[in-house]
């Protein structure tokens, strides 16, 4: 991966920015990263945490920032890295893409007149408020600081991206500034699937936390194999609460038919794509609350795209996305009939309908549209 490079001054310089994203985070990079870069009228540079791969791709500048812990006083100094780093390249143009750096994007607004644009990934009200990242005591005093935040800087950002439609009635301080760019997946080229037919293999993709389903995936696949052997269940993502982490490295350790990738490591995309090519299904089992109820989530896209039958949760809007390519057993994670989720794993004819609609390229139409006119 290349670093530190400032790169050449010919193309308009765009900076992609997060704090606690890693700098090949598939929407920064992948997405919107790539699609800028191959254009070739911009120079792209991504700021992030650390992380160490052989990516690399014309026109993209990785920049990564020195590691810190998620709550500590390294973590404001990240901040003035990031504003270090900002005054340095001068952008034309600065994508935001997480709430803790509006204070520094908003202070380069005003001493360079760059543009902002804030990547809305998460409703950070409801995420707080609706699950245990935090204590209960504190959840309803960070979340109001997080949005007073939002409210106060909204006025000096040009334009915000939405990841989820759904953000578009809930959040009211991006009035009509706002073009939805969903998170829907961008296939590698040349992508195949080769599912293993010696073993039924299950897997879990993304953030690994209660919030996200991991101990109902984890409970489901259990009961599974105790009446099919075959059945197996690989977790493979990012773990940022320890005694999470904890409890699933136990399960693990204490059934073999069940593997963990990551953890308290970053892991590549590269790796969750890997995966699907070589899995029989994927689990989407959030448990349903008002964080995530009017949400899609991004494996849901990644599924679809890749024709990789899905055992979901049985939640009408994702139900509803589905159906037309018969692509998902549905399953109620809390009493599942596991004799009938068997028998439909067995009896296959998922996607006799190839899915539309699910990939990167029809965002990136609109991306360029965007970019036309901030330009």
């Amino acid at each position: 991966m290349r670093r530190n490079n400032i790169g050449s001054r010919g193309n308009k310089r765009i900076v992609l920015a997060s704090l606690l994203k890693p700098v090949n985070e598939p929407r920064m990079f992948e997405k919107i990263g790539m699609s800028l870069a191959r254009s070739g009228r911009y120079e792209v540079h991504i700021i992030g945490y650390p992380f160490s791969t052989g990516e690399s791709a014309p026109n993209v500048h990785f920049h990564a920032l020195p590691p810190f812990k998620r709550i500590s006083l390294a973590r404001i100094g990240a901040r003035l890295k990031t504003l270090q780093f900002f005054i340095k390249v001068k952008p034309e143009l600065l994508i935001v893409t997480t709430h803790d750096l509006l204070g520094v994007a908003i202070l380069i607004r005003i001493l360079f007149g760059t543009k902002i644009i804030y990547d809305i990934q998460e409703n950070y009200w409801r995420n707080i408020l609706f699950t245990n990242a935090f204590p209960p005591i504190i959840r309803s005093v960070i979340a109001l600081f997080v949005r007073l935040k939002e409210l106060v800087t909204a006025p000096f950002v040009s334009h915000f991206l939405l990841a989820e439609k759904c953000y578009a009635n809930e959040l009211g301080f991006i009035k009509d500034r706002f073009l939805v760019i969903e998170n829907k997946c961008r296939l590698p080229e040349g992508f195949r699937r080769k599912p293993d037919n010696d073993f039924i293999q299950l897997i879990f993709t993304g953030t690994i936390a209660e919030s996200t389903g991991v101990f109902k995936a984890v409970e489901l696949v259990k009961k599974l194999h105790a009446i099919e052997s075959k059945i197996r269940l690989a977790i493979i993502g990012y773990c940022a609460q320890p005694n999470v982490l904890r409890a699933i490295k136990t399960e693990v350790s204490q059934n073999k038919f069940i593997t963990l990738t990551g953890g308290d490591e970053f892991v590549s995309h590269g790796v969750i794509m890997d995966a699907i090519a070589s899995a029989n299904f994927g689990m989407i089992s959030y448990p349903i609350s008002p964080h995530i109820e009017n949400k899609i989530p991004t494996k849901l896209y990644e599924y679809l795209a890749c024709e990789l039958p899905i055992l979901l949760q049985n939640h009408t809007p994702w139900i509803d996305t589905c159906d037309p390519f018969k692509a998902a057993i549905i399953v109620d994670f809390d009493k599942a009939d596991l004799q009938s989720i068997l028998n439909q794993i067995n009896s296959g004819g998922f996607y006799p309908t190839e899915p539309g609609g699910m990939t990167w390229e029809s965002e990136e139409k609109k991306l360029f549209t965007l970019f036309d006119h901030i330009f």
